[in-house]
């Protein structure tokens, strides 16, 4: 895809990444990130860099390749390090610090390394704005699923409740009915009778209504 415009190439890539990706497409979100990679703003600029390959990070996780995924996470966040302080496109600004540690803790999460997800999740939200509610929410549900399949599934529905208390009765978007769904789906495996799941069942139950 030639452009005269190299961030506005990476853009077009970046987002075909993230639509493939919320499809479960995988290898096409891996192809439109490698794409994203090669772009011309991407081989000048770390910043795009490190965005195309935190998307390829993901797909890899996602294909089951956690390996690759783990080494093109690194990558992501070595060039972002590497990042100057400069005037990029307004809508380059969700992309930071906050978010590259929320995608590394999706990574971490598919690829198995709970441990890490978990570790990342508590950096994404250290530095997510307390006003930017969906983000808080969402990197607060991963962390709660990094809990729970490490075996701490009190401390888990604790966090994950913390979700509809950041979303403050607002309606959940997609993903985030996903990963909640995910993360009952979990604790009613792993704690099917223990008083705090029958406590979330009736948090869910209540919220879901309002949906």
């Amino acid at each position: 895809m030639p452009s005269q415009d190299g961030p506005t190439e990476t853009r077009v890539w970046v987002n075909l990444s993230m639509l493939a990706y919320q499809r479960q497409n995988w290898p096409e979100a891996l192809a439109a990130a490698q794409a994203a990679q090669a772009s011309s703003a991407a081989r000048r600029d770390p910043f795009f860099d490190s965005l195309g390959r935190v998307r390829a990070a993901l797909a890899y996780a996602a294909l089951g390749d956690g390996r690759i995924a783990v080494r093109s996470l690194g990558s992501a966040q070595d060039a972002f390090t590497r990042t100057l302080e400069r005037e990029r496109p307004r809508w380059t600004a969700f992309y930071g610090q906050a978010e590259l540690d929320h995608l590394a803790a999706v990574v971490h999460y598919n690829s198995g390394h709970h441990a890490h997800a978990e570790a990342m999740a508590h950096r994404a939200l250290a530095k997510i704005p307390t006003a930017f509610r969906r983000n808080r929410a969402l990197a607060t549900a991963q962390l709660a699923l990094a809990q729970l399949d490490q075996g701490e599934p009190e401390q888990a529905t604790t966090t994950a409740a913390d979700v509809f208390t950041i979303t403050n009765g607002d309606p959940l978007p997609g993903r985030m009915r996903t990963l909640i769904g995910d993360f009952h789906r979990g604790l009613f495996v792993l704690a099917p009778s223990a008083s705090y799941a029958r406590d979330w069942a009736d948090r869910m139950r209540t919220e879901w209504s309002r949906a």
